[in-house]
C-alpha cells in the first residue's frame, strides 16, 4: 500500500510517499480502507519532533511511528477475532492517538478506537472531527444554558466545533479571530465576534463564566480579567509557540497548575484520550445537525508535505483534509 512515511525528524521535506506492507489485523483489530484523514496541530509538532523533550515518547534518534496521521475515515476492510461491533463494509471513523498511522491506504487500528461514522457527513468532514471535535466536546463538558462563554482561537479546528457545541448547549459565545475569519464564526452561531487584531477581549470589561483559550496568547492574569469572579478558565493552547525549543508551550499550563490551589476561579488544564465512547458523542452532535465540520483545503495523499507546509505556515482555518 501507499503510505506517506517519516524516517528522521524535520520539515515537510522529510515527508514521503512510499510503497509498505499493508498491515493484518489481530485479535480486536479492524483494518480500515482510508478515505480521508486529516490534519492536526499534533502531527505537526510530532514531524518535527518538537518540542524536543517530547522525543522520550515519540521516540528517539526518529518517530516509532513512522506514518504520520491519527484521524481518519473509511470502510471497514477487514476484522480481527473478537472484533464485535463493526465489520466489513461499514463505514467508520476514529481516532488513532500517539500510534498515528492514517496518512496511507489502509490503516489497523484496535476496535475500541472507531466508530461508525456519521450517516449525514461526507468521509472528508468524518475524518476532520475525532481530535479537534473530541477537544471542543471535553472543553465545554460543564457549560449551560445562558452561560457566557468566550473562545479564544474560534476559528481554528477546535473553535469552529467550540462555536457550535457551545451553542448547541445554550450558552452566548463570544468568538475571539483574526479580521479575515469573523464572518465565518459568525455563521457558526456566535453571538459576539472579538477582532484580535484591533481589540483585546482581556480588556473590555466583559466577565465570561469559562474562557475557552485554544491558542495561550495572554497571560493567565489577563486571561483572569475576562472571567467572573467564579469563572473557568480552560487551557488547552499552553502558549504561543513557533517551535525550536526543548520543552515546548508548557509555561503558561505549568503555571496554571500552580495557581489553581489558591483561586476561586477555576483554572483546567484540558486533556483527551480518543475511544468509542467519544467518537459515539460526536456522531450524535453531527447528525443532530448541532456540529458540521468546516474544511478549509483538501489535498491528495502524495501533497501531505504541501499541506503540512499550508498548516504550519499559512495559519490554516478550521481543518485541512487529505483524501485517499
Amino acid at each position: 500500500m501507499k503510505a506517506i512515511v517519516q524516517d528522521r525528524y524535520g520539515p515537510p521535506e522529510t515527508l514521503t510517499l512510499t510503497d509498505v506492507e499493508t498491515p493484518v489485523p489481530g485479535p480486536g483489530e479492524v483494518l480500515v480502507r482510508v478515505e480521508a484523514a486529516a490534519l492536526n496541530a499534533y502531527d505537526w509538532h510530532v514531524m518535527r519532533g518538537d518540542p524536543r523533550l517530547a522525543r522520550l515518547g515519540w521516540g528517539r534518534p526518529a518517530p516509532r511511528a513512522r506514518i504520520r496521521g491519527r484521524d481518519f475515515a473509511g470502510r471497514v476492510e477487514a476484522v480481527g477475532a473478537d472484533v464485535r461491533h463493526v465489520r466489513p463494509g461499514d463505514p467508520v471513523f476514529g481516532d488513532l492517538g500517539d500510534a498515528s498511522g492514517a496518512f496511507a491506504e489502509y490503516v489497523c487500528v484496535p476496535e475500541g478506537l472507531v466508530a461508525p461514522r456519521p450517516a449525514n457527513l461526507t468521509a472528508e468532514q468524518a475524518a476532520a472531527l475525532p481530535l479537534a471535535g473530541l477537544t471542543a466536546l471535553m472543553g465545554l463538558r460543564d457549560v449551560g444554558p445562558g452561560q457566557r462563554v468566550l473562545i479564544n482561537g474560534a476559528s481554528g479546528g477546535v473553535g469552529t466545533f467550540a462555536v457550535q457545541l457551545a451553542k448547541a448547549l445554550g450558552a452566548r459565545v463570544t468568538a475571539v479571530c483574526s479580521t479575515r475569519n469573523v464572518d465565518l464564526v459568525r455563521s457558526l452561531g456566535a453571538d459576539d465576534v472579538v477582532d484580535y487584531t484591533s481589540a483585546d477581549f482581556t480588556r473590555s470589561g466583559e466577565r465570561h463564566d469559562l474562557v475557552f483559550d485554544l491558542v495561550g496568547n495572554r497571560s493567565l492574569a489577563a486571561f483572569r480579567r475576562a472571567l467572573t469572579p467564579t469563572g473557568t478558565l480552560m487551557l488547552s493552547g499552553g502558549g504561543v509557540y513557533r517551535g525550536g525549543s526543548l520543552v515546548g508551550p508548557v509555561w503558561l499550563i505549568t503555571r496554571g497548575r500552580l495557581l489553581a490551589p489558591f483561586l476561586r476561579q477555576r483554572i483546567v488544564v484540558l486533556s483527551t484520550a480518543p475511544g468509542r465512547q467519544h467518537l459515539e458523542a460526536l456522531r450524535a452532535h453531527a447528525e443532530a445537525g448541532r456540529l458540521t465540520p468546516v474544511i478549509d483545503r483538501t489535498y491528495p495523499l502524495k501533497d501531505v508535505p504541501e499541506a503540512m507546509r499550508y498548516l504550519e505556515t499559512e495559519h490554516a482555518r478550521a481543518k485541512v483534509v487529505i483524501t485517499v
